[in-house]
């Protein structure tokens, strides 16, 4: 049974660590791969290229830009052992090909083991619902710590 995100679960998938208020790099590869090394260095990745294969594979299907200046470049994959959540936002905006042609400037990224599909859509579902309302990505805009990231999203969810 998949769990629901939680305050506790929040601060597990999405430890400060993991949570970067710095600009990103413009580029959208290169966005993903500053994303990605957030949860390498925070030994969340067990093997940094098969994760980052991954990602660009699941770029390559289809877009990962939601709308409304929000990118979540997210892949199951092998290279990770549990649930992950890394965080940006950028001020210029990074073009993840979103359908309604808006660069993102909040950017998650999710990775989660192969064998976890359910927890995959659980959290994907619950953090692109969360993202929809305004006040929230206010919110996160507005955030000046990771930790104000973190209450951000325990708020959107709960």
């Amino acid at each position: 049974m998949t769990e629901t995100l939680s305050e506790d679960r929040i601060e597990t998938l999405a430890p400060t660590e993991h949570i970067s208020l710095e600009s990103p790099p413009a580029d959208k590869r290169d966005c993903i791969e500053y994303l990605l090394d957030l949860l390498v260095e925070a030994d969340r990745v067990d093997d940094r290229e098969t994760a980052l294969e991954a990602l660009l594979a699941r770029e390559e299907e289809t877009t990962t830009g939601v709308g409304m200046g929000i990118g979540i470049p997210h892949a199951q994959t092998e290279a990770v052992s549990e649930p992950s959540v890394a965080f940006t936002r950028s001020e210029e905006g990074v073009d993840f090909g979103s359908m309604d042609g808006e660069p993102a400037r909040l950017i998650f990224m999710i990775l989660v083991p192969e064998s976890g599909a359910d927890e995959h859509l659980s959290i994907l579902s619950t953090l692109s619902r969360a993202l929809m309302h305004d006040e929230t990505r206010d919110e996160l805009y507005a955030a000046e710590t990771p930790e104000d990231v973190q209450a951000v999203l325990t708020e959107a969810i709960a």
